[in-house]
């Protein structure tokens, strides 16, 4: 009997933000237009990079790189999300399930380890600035992002085929906004202690290997800056890491939080609103915090208008 009960389901049910049907209009309109302000702020970004030749170095190579992981993750879970919040049967099949566990999961795993890629590229710019484009040349830059993308796509792989491999039984509910790894691995009617183990090797592999990698780069560029006699010097050269630093910050606090501890139960809900931050807010943020904070990709944004200008009025 026990053989019997432990069959694969067809289909899950993502139970989402909420039962209310008011409230799931409202969270629609937002996500709807948070998620079309992600895809054309980050190919905006991308645009920006690939016309103008100043951005053509290795920073905004990197940047075009995070821009694309963002706009692919909030898609793999944003277009899911807003159909479950206009229909009552929130059904998804179990091979989407998979593939979207897959992707996001891969697609986090990408943007850690491009974070850190991003910091050594800081700390080569502001620790050794005459030896930065030596060091930093096209060859490198190219093996860094391959690798930072090689490496997250073989551990979403992994995790995936071992997830699914689970026997779920008749659970099928899960409590969540998308096939997220911790809420699949919960509904599986064994012992899935191996399975948080590996959870737990895999985050600190992918996620605090790519954190102490950052943190010891900040040391020793916050360590450089201090060295730094004139005080334009040191604002210079900590304006040069400041958006990456604002993205880094917000990127790894709560991915750290959530999953080097998957014994330590946080609730449902804040689960929920965890991933939400990072399927809506972060793709908006990161073109922001470049944009704004950033004097080459606001002069570029200022050259191109100009030129369109131009051209609008000829």
């Amino acid at each position: 009997m026990e053989t019997e009960n432990q069959t694969w389901v067809r289909e899950f049910i993502l139970l989402g933000l909420s039962s209310d049907w008011d409230t799931r209009v409202s969270l629609f309109v937002l996500f709807l237009i948070m998620y079309l302000v992600t895809v054309l702020g980050n190919f905006l970004i991308i645009l920006l990079i690939r016309l103008d030749s100043r951005l053509h170095t290795p920073m905004y190579f990197f940047l075009t790189n995070l821009s694309l992981v963002d706009v692919s993750y909030a898609t793999s879970i944003v277009p899911q999300m807003l159909v479950n919040f206009l229909t009552e049967h929130k059904a998804i099949p179990f091979v989407s399930c998979a593939a979207q566990l897959f992707f996001s999961l891969g697609l986090g795993g990408i943007e850690f380890a491009l974070l850190a890629v991003m910091a050594y590229d800081r700390y080569v710019a502001v620790c050794d600035p005459l030896r930065y484009s030596v060091i930093m040349h096209g060859g490198l830059c190219t093996r860094l992002a391959i690798t930072s993308w090689a490496s997250g796509s073989i551990n979403s792989l992994m995790q995936t085929i071992i997830t699914f491999q689970l026997p779920m039984c008749t659970n099928k509910y899960i409590d969540h906004i998308s096939c997220e790894l911790l809420a699949v691995v919960r509904l599986a009617c064994v012992d899935t202690s191996s399975n948080e183990i590996a959870i737990m090797v895999s985050s600190i592999v992918l996620l605090m290997t790519p954190f102490f990698l950052v943190l010891l780069s900040y040391i020793r560029i916050i360590s450089t800056i201090l060295k730094i006699q004139s005080t334009e010097g040191r604002k210079k050269a900590f304006h040069t890491c400041a958006s990456h630093l604002t993205v880094v910050v917000l990127c790894y606090g709560m991915t750290i939080f959530t999953y080097i501890q998957p014994r330590s139960n946080p609730s449902v809900l804040q689960e929920k609103l965890i991933s939400v931050f990072y399927a809506i807010l972060m793709p908006v943020l990161n073109p922001t915090i470049y944009s704004v904070r950033n004097k080459e990709v606001k002069g570029a944004w200022q050259k191109l208008l100009g030129q369109l200008s131009g051209l609008t009025s000829k």
